[in-house]
């Protein structure tokens, strides 16, 4: 009987470790200083709009910024996009419109940017309110993509220059933005914006 028990103890616990493997989300993938980065999002903000304010963009940057009510729809599909920096190295700059995707890659949504001499790709995890965390990295169009390292970041070094961490969620019918916090180079914060 204990016997019995024992095994029945010992099933109930490695399916507990496999759903829990499975439920695994970008906390789990992310390096502690890409979680910090994000944890500072709203802050990195507030700096980077103090910045910007000598540049010539506000009303672009607002624009992208500025809440606005989250509609519904999915996510995958083709879209414009275009990076806008903000503080660091510049007031602003806001760059051309490219193309880029979110395409459903085995039940989970994957983001690229698809052209454009700067690229950038990464894996969306849902968040409970209707945003993702987007984990990815940067890569030039003649490079293979880069593939976010998360603790892998060589040396000892805390972070790559390509990772980037950020939160996408919409911001009104057809148009959604990716934002993130403390670039590691060039900026102090950066926008992707996303049109239909």
């Amino acid at each position: 009987m204990r016997a019995k028990l024992s095994r029945l103890l010992l099933l109930a616990s490695a399916f507990a470790l496999a759903a829990s493997g499975a439920e695994a989300g970008w906390q789990d993938t992310a390096s502690p200083y890409d979680v910090q980065r994000l944890a500072k999002l709203e802050e990195a903000k507030a700096k980077a709009l103090g910045e910007a304010q000598a540049g010539s963009d506000m009303d672009v940057i607002r624009a992208v910024l500025d809440p606005a009510p989250i509609s519904g729809g999915a996510l995958a599909g083709h879209w414009r996009c275009r990076t806008i920096k903000l503080g660091g190295m510049t007031p602003s700059m806001v760059y051309s419109w490219f193309s880029c995707r979110i395409a459903d890659r085995g039940g989970h949504l994957f983001f690229e940017k698809l052209s454009g001499s700067q690229r950038t790709s990464g894996w969306l995890y849902p968040q409970g309110d209707g945003s993702y965390v987007y984990l990815g990295a940067t890569s030039m169009n003649s490079e293979k993509p880069h593939a976010y390292s998360g603790s892998g970041a060589s040396a000892g070094a805390t972070a790559t220059p390509d990772d980037q961490i950020g939160v996408l969620s919409a911001i009104g019918d057809g148009r959604a933005r990716i934002e993130l916090p403390y670039p590691v180079q060039e900026s102090t914060f950066d926008v992707i914006e996303l049109k239909r």
